[in-house]
């Protein structure tokens, strides 16, 4: 399957699509976390399970990345975005059984669903969208993820009083099975270059890890994006723990200085699309991103329970903006670098190392945490592999600039 040589004049259809879509499956995946307490009390069983299911999502997400490039190839990506959430249903409604081995199948199948989402969603953008609007256009469908987490805290656990816990997470499967009818009316012109002929199989897992090694610039923004993500999901899960044991917050308000670095989260990643489209370009603006991240690793190990209010939430805001922000700017260049014609596949292989950062990054965060005795050894460790990835990016910008004036007569 080649990649179109004509853009639409907008990709705003594809953009709408492609954003609903990952808001639903962020939800569904982030359902079973928002409401572990209540799951945990009636299962009898610890809520700290939670941070084991999502480290068989993303598991199963690491799988489903890698077959991504194939099965969009022979499918088309509407028909996988489809496959992909009517997976997540099938995982949330093995999880409303309640028995631990069907939960654990589940989750995995939830991963399977989540991991080809991007690929999916980057090789209908790429085609469709011009050129000068791509970091801004990657970055808004990105807003998904964030938007998927919002709506799971804020409309499950009501849900959940009306109607149980059980029913709650099949409400979430419901609403993921209607969001696939949907997409229905797009699928005949946005998947019309699929290869019904192409092979899909065990073999093809492969593929995109070989493309992504054999490739220079898409092996830096692999590397990259691991530790990028490691970091995004360590500030996310053990914000509100540091905040509560070191600095004396109580939960309600440190689980509103989470919130804050959330939403912050979602403003930096049109904010950021934006500002590389207007003149920054990919990465530099990357390049940029990672050095804010380090002085704000860095910043965070340095709060005090004496900080002022205002500078702990000024700090998480432009942390979130910026460890949350990068993914739609990331994914972006990821397009642009990936061969003609091999979109899905590059950013399947790319995805594939952003998800092992998320299933690596927080256990051994937590372990240098419990080791060392401080989340704050935990957070100011994490600003040298970020410092590592500004060097990495700004010499993926130097190449790049070097590569362009080759190409100029």
């Amino acid at each position: 399957m080649t990649q179109s040589s004509e853009r639409s004049t907008s990709g705003w259809p594809e953009l709408l699509i492609t954003l609903a879509i990952q808001a639903m499956a962020s939800m569904a995946v982030l359902t079973l976390p928002v409401v572990a307490p209540v799951i945990g009390s009636a299962l009898h069983i610890s809520p700290t399970y939670a941070g084991l299911y999502i480290g068989v999502v993303y598991v199963g997400a690491m799988a489903g990345s890698l077959a991504a490039g194939a099965v969009v190839e022979r499918w088309g990506p509407v028909r996988v975005s489809q496959g992909s959430l009517m997976l997540c249903a099938i995982g949330l409604a093995l999880c409303c059984t309640g028995i631990l081995s069907l939960m654990a199948l589940g989750a995995l199948l939830m991963g399977m669903g989540y991991g080809p989402i991007t690929p999916a969603s980057s090789y209908l953008l790429a085609r469709s969208t011009p050129p000068h609007r791509m970091s801004l256009m990657f970055s808004l469908k990105q807003t998904g993820v964030p938007l998927g987490g919002i709506m799971a805290g804020a409309l499950v656990p009501g849900l959940m009083l009306v109607v149980g816990w059980r029913w709650g997470l099949g409400s979430v499967a419901l609403i993921c099975v209607a969001c696939a009818v949907l997409a229905q009316g797009l699928r005949a012109r946005l998947d019309e270059q699929r290869n019904p002929s192409s092979a899909v199989g065990p073999g093809k897992l492969a593929e995109p890890v070989r493309l992504v090694a054999g490739h220079v610039r898409l092996r830096s923004l692999a590397l990259c994006s691991f530790f990028l993500s490691a970091v995004q999901l360590c500030l996310t899960t053990y914000t509100v723990i540091y905040l509560n044991s070191e600095l004396g917050f109580g939960l309600v308000a440190a689980g509103f200085a989470l919130s804050v670095c959330q939403l912050a989260g979602v403003i930096g990643r049109v904010v950021w699309g934006h500002i590389a489209d207007k003149g920054l370009g990919a990465t530099r603006t990357l390049t940029l991103l990672a050095l804010i991240i380090v002085f704000c690793c860095v910043g965070i190990a340095l709060l005090q329970a004496s900080t002022p209010l205002v500078v702990v939430l000024a700090l998480l805001a432009v942390f979130g903006a910026t460890a949350i922000g990068w993914n739609g700017v990331f994914l972006a260049e990821v397009a642009r670098q990936a061969p003609s014609g091999f979109t899905s596949l590059a950013t399947g292989g790319v995805s594939a190392f952003t998800f092992l950062g998320v299933v690596i990054g927080p256990p051994l965060f937590a372990l240098l945490a419990s080791t060392t005795g401080s989340y704050r050894i935990g957070y100011a460790a994490l600003a040298i592999p970020m410092a590592w990835c500004g060097l990495r990016l700004w010499r993926l910008h130097k190449d790049n600039m070097q590569a362009a004036s080759e190409l100029k007569p």
